[in-house]
């Protein structure tokens, strides 16, 4: 007959497997993928996944590496830039990406978030040294989406989407700054003098349509000049002079005219 297990040797295998076997299960989650490699080449887990879920692999053979699919957010550190007019400035940036294939981001590249943040870093210095400095500050979106083109075009081999790309700050020199305030200062007064003159414009119409009205009609000019002297008439703490229209007094003339007294007429002498 055989000899019975000691309980103690029973119970060490047994803790010895389910050390072996929690070593070897993962659970990633809803976000993540694992990414697996047995003897160095890619390979699934025993049940035939990479997640969700349960993932069992063998231990001391097989190696797990997580992978998140969440969307990142990185900054881009400030890169000065010489646009095209040649202004320095100091921009920065912010990249929004997430892994669409995790054997890509960790096979065809050493870090997949280091290389993003260097391929953002040179397009970024790249694009905007090709704008003007009027179209680094007024087409923001423009840019941003030449910036997202190309950034997502470049990392697209590795297993990387980039959503979106946004230009945060542009730091300008303070002499800059100064003529870029001149500048618009001088916007602003040009524009109110073009609205006076175009008011003078109208006005200058408007009033020489009446003058056609009242020219027409002597009447009423001389309706008008009456309203305008009883306006006038209202302020009483001051004496004004103004010449009156002959045409309102001609006919008070004609009335107060004295006739003539007639012709002598030749006597006849007598004889």
């Amino acid at each position: 007959m055989g000899t019975p297990f000691n309980p103690t040797t029973l119970l060490i295998i047994l803790i010895g497997l389910l050390i072996f076997i929690s070593k070897g299960m993962y659970v990633p989650r809803e976000y993540e993928r694992a990414v697996i490699f047995r003897f160095g080449r890619l390979a699934s887990g025993i049940i035939g996944k990479n997640g969700p879920g349960i993932i069992i692999i063998i231990p001391l053979i097989d190696k797990l590496v997580r992978v998140g699919l969440r969307t990142v957010t990185m900054d881009v550190p400030p890169q000065d830039v010489i646009t095209k007019d040649n202004v320095s400035v100091k921009v920065n940036a912010v990249v929004y990406f997430r892994v669409v294939n995790a054997e890509k981001a960790i096979v065809d590249v050493e870090d997949f978030y280091y290389a993003t943040s260097m391929i953002a870093q040179t397009t970024l210095r790249s694009i905007l040294g090709q704008s003007q400095l009027d179209d680094l500050l007024s087409k923001r979106d423009e840019i941003n989406a030449d910036l997202q083109r190309i950034i997502d075009q470049a990392t697209e081999p590795w297993g990387i989407k980039v959503t979106s790309v946004e230009v945060k700050n542009v730091d300008l020199p303070q002499e800059m700054q100064r003529a870029i305030a001149r500048q618009a200062e001088a916007e602003r007064e040009r524009r109110s003098k073009v609205i006076h003159a175009e008011g003078e414009f109208q006005a200058s119409q408007r009033l020489s349509d009446a003058a056609n009205i009242l020219s027409r009609n002597p009447a009423a000019l001389q309706l008008r000049y009456i309203e305008t002297i009883m306006s006038v008439a209202g302020d009483k703490t001051s004496t004004i002079i103004f010449p009156v229209p002959i045409d309102l007094i001609s006919l008070f003339l004609q009335g107060a005219k004295t006739p003539e007294p007639p012709a002598p007429t030749e006597e006849t002498p007598h004889s």
